[in-house]
């Protein structure tokens, strides 16, 4: 798994388990590995490349999650049944019917040595759904037992049941814009929000930001990195503070937009609020998020393994589902014609 934020690459090593219609899971292993500056400049600049370029890079991508695969499961020793890969989104706009997550399976596969599941979005884009986000499977199976399920990661997506059925979208920013923010004072991340905490909010900034007109839009909808280049970074960009006071502002705006959406769907007097991906490691943030829930929602963070590992899990929940031919894309949650078992299954090479 590799997200928005471009932290690096996620691997997870679980064993998946179906007893009596009940599905399970165990982390076993896990790794991560950052991305050298290089290798995020050039994930992150891939939106403007041109075809033959991208692809090319989709290829050699590729090549490097295989090899970094083969090297995880030769240090642990594992036994593996598939690869499932995610990939990392370039290009993600449903309303022209296209997403892309390079990292090519046939790549990974000839690699590794080991069958790949990989594409897990192109199919429900193709059904015209919105292809994302695709983790509320696993909440639905894993973690049924909270109210909402908040992920953190570049982006903030939230997943709840209501009616019997799942729920979920991208509410707005997370990660994506704090770690903008940091790297223009060569900084990867902002450690537990410390920055941020001593800054005061920019009003001029924060009401620029809760102005913008994705907010406005019915779910289902999801973003990617062209929305952030396009409508976000201009903001940033053109406000000329300190790097405490952006940071600052931009939490109370993400926390405001998520307080909203659990409220806006919250049926009970208490409910719980699960909350994982690498935003749930920034205390301040967490902190400033349960300050404008108030006590009608109590914020749950888990052990560090899971709110880093989740996604990567889940998606190896969604290539064990496509191996049984079983639903791992929910049409309630993308708005696709139906629900459908996605993910292309590639073969490693053999002499």
């Amino acid at each position: 798994m590799s997200g928005t934020s471009l932290d690096g690459l996620d691997l997870c090593y679980c064993n998946i388990t179906k007893n009596i219609g009940q599905w399970s899971f165990e982390i076993i292993e896990t790794k991560s590995i950052s991305y050298s500056e290089d290798m995020q400049s050039e994930l992150r600049d891939s939106i403007f490349l041109k075809a033959d370029a991208l692809l090319q890079f989709h290829n050699t991508y590729g090549t490097w999650l295989g090899k970094q695969a083969k090297q995880f499961i030769s240090d642990k020793k594992l036994e593996v049944d598939y690869i499932a890969s995610h990939g990392h989104t370039t290009h993600h706009q449903p309303e022209n019917g296209l997403t892309f997550q390079i990292g090519s399976g046939q790549h990974i596969a000839n690699e590794s040595g080991f069958k790949v599941i990989c594409d897990f979005r192109t199919n429900d884009v193709s059904l015209g759904g919105q292809g994302a986000p695709l983790v509320p499977i696993g909440d639905q199976l894993f973690f049924g037992e909270y109210d909402f399920c908040l992920n953190l990661g570049g982006i903030s997506n939230i997943s709840l049941e209501q009616k019997g059925k799942r729920f979920a979208y991208d509410i707005g920013l997370a990660n994506m814009i704090l770690n903008y923010i940091t790297r223009k004072i060569d900084l990867a991340y902002d450690n537990g929000g410390e920055l941020a905490r001593s800054g005061r909010i920019n009003q001029n900034m924060l009401d620029k930001l809760n102005a913008l007109k994705y907010y406005l839009l019915p779910h289902p909808k999801s973003i990617g990195y062209e929305w952030f280049v396009n409508e976000v970074a201009p903001i940033v960009d053109s406000t000329d503070d300190t790097t405490e006071n952006l940071l600052h502002t931009s939490i109370h705006h993400i926390c405001e937009k998520v307080a909203q959406q659990v409220k806006l769907n919250s049926t009970k007097k208490v409910c719980s609020l699960l909350v994982t991906g690498g935003g749930a490691l920034n205390h301040f943030l967490i902190e400033v998020l349960q300050e404008k829930l108030g006590e009608s929602t109590n914020v749950v963070v888990p052990e560090k393994e899971l709110i880093e590992f989740k996604e990567a899990m889940v998606f190896a929940l969604m290539g064990a589902l496509r191996a049984e031919q079983e639903i791992n894309v929910l049409k309630s949650v993308t708005g696709a014609k139906r629900d459908s078992s996605s993910g292309v299954l590639y073969l490693p090479a053999f002499d």
